[in-house]
């Protein structure tokens, strides 16, 4: 399949531009981040984009969303990627509409996909308990109770953890920490007698937070999945936001690139513009180059998600580890080329190099993706 987009993603991209340079540009971000906003982003703005169709981008038209898949869902998050826009975009529309979508009864998906359409309902997904990313070493518990279970155990860095109206929980039904087997996947009422959530502003200003779990009750119904088999749902809801965050960052990178080479163009000295210094221009070709293979990574596993969601996996972790390495290098790069003031707050470039490294962080960093990829080859 070529990788390009159709007129109809072309389309969705440049309205996207033009939306959030308008109503979420990086002051927006700043604002968000110097009032101290307890919610870390705007439900006016949500809700502006439920009306544009976006939060119900992978939810199917008959439960009200315009069910416009991966690629869509992926065009939107490099836009939002540009301007760093702060919204439960990746928690909801994209990992919970995923797990909902694929793997939850119909009961579910009836009632829940038609509220994150209209931005009427906020989730996020908790799976990681330590300080790096790992769903096989799941430790939380969910024993037996009648005829449900009951959570113990705590979730840390859950992305908009603190606001979210229901988490997608991942517990172990069976076996033993590092064994894929015997984790169940679980939809909680975040504010169920029993769950307590503290929010934990990242150096990004962006949400998460810590969720302890305490005999917290729920039933047969709100098993999403299979019992003691949810590790391959869970793979498959976690690959959707790889490459959602994938395409996140090939939008930070790419704004993170063209805010340096406008820069390279007008910054003088010694009585020459510093864009005409060969090391520089070296510099930046080999950036140009390394972003021009995010974006087809990046592409090529939104397109495997959506023809074979199954089967992306392998393209998704690729495409996590190409684009947190890269656009840590495009951050790094741009601070550097600014000189001194790329080190102050008066520049947007900081916030940028915050960004990047949290998203590269989140679900896997590169290191973990090739020894993901490795196993998965067979090595």
């Amino acid at each position: 399949m070529p990788l390009i987009l159709t007129e109809e993603q072309e389309m969705l991209k440049e309205s996207a531009r033009g939306f959030l340079d308008e109503k979420a540009p990086v002051a927006a971000l700043r604002k968000l981040r110097d009032e101290r906003s307890e919610e870390g982003f705007s439900r006016a703005l949500w809700k502006e984009m439920a009306e544009m169709g976006w939060a119900g981008i992978l939810v199917e038209e008959e439960h009200g969303g315009s069910g416009f898949g991966f690629v869509g869902a992926g065009v939107l998050a490099e836009e939002m990627g540009r301007t760093l826009t702060a919204s439960p975009f990746l928690s909801t529309s994209i990992l919970a509409a995923t797990a909902l979508n694929k793997f939850a009864n119909d009961a579910a998906k009836s009632e829940y996909l038609p509220k994150i359409a209209t931005a009427d309902i906020v989730m996020a997904l908790a799976v990681d308990e330590g300080r790096k990313h790992g769903p096989a070493v799941t430790a939380m518990k969910a024993e037996k109770s009648g005829n449900g279970f009951k959570l113990s155990g705590s979730k840390a860095f859950v992305a908009d953890g603190h606001v979210a109206d229901k988490l997608i929980v991942a517990a172990r039904t069976a076996g033993s920490p590092g064994e894929e087997a015997g984790i169940s996947l679980f939809l909680v009422d975040a504010k169920a007698k029993g769950v307590e959530r503290e929010r934990t502003i990242m150096v990004d200003s962006r949400n998460a937070a810590r969720v302890n779990f305490e005999n917290v009750a729920v039933t047969g119904e709100d098993v999403i999945g299979e019992i003691d088999n949810g590790h391959a749902a869970l793979e498959g809801v976690l690959s959707a936001g790889r490459a959602g965050l994938a395409a996140e960052l090939s939008g930070s990178a790419q704004q993170a690139f063209e805010m340096t080479t406008t820069y390279l163009k007008e910054r003088t000295q010694f009585g020459k513009v510093i864009g005409s210094f060969q090391a520089l221009q070296h510099r930046a070709a080999h950036l140009y180059c390394e972003i021009e293979l995010v974006k087809s990574v990046t592409l090529k596993a939104l397109q495997d998600l959506d023809n074979a969601f199954g089967m992306a996996g392998v393209t998704a972790s690729l495409a996590k580890a190409k684009a947190g390495e890269v656009a840590k290098l495009a951050s790094q790069e741009a601070v550097q080329m600014h000189g001194g003031i790329g080190m102050t707050d008066e520049y947007d470039i900081g916030l940028y190099m915050k960004r990047i490294r949290v998203a590269q962080e989140m679900f896997g960093d590169s290191a973990y993706h090739a020894e993901r990829l490795a196993r998965l080859r067979g090595y």
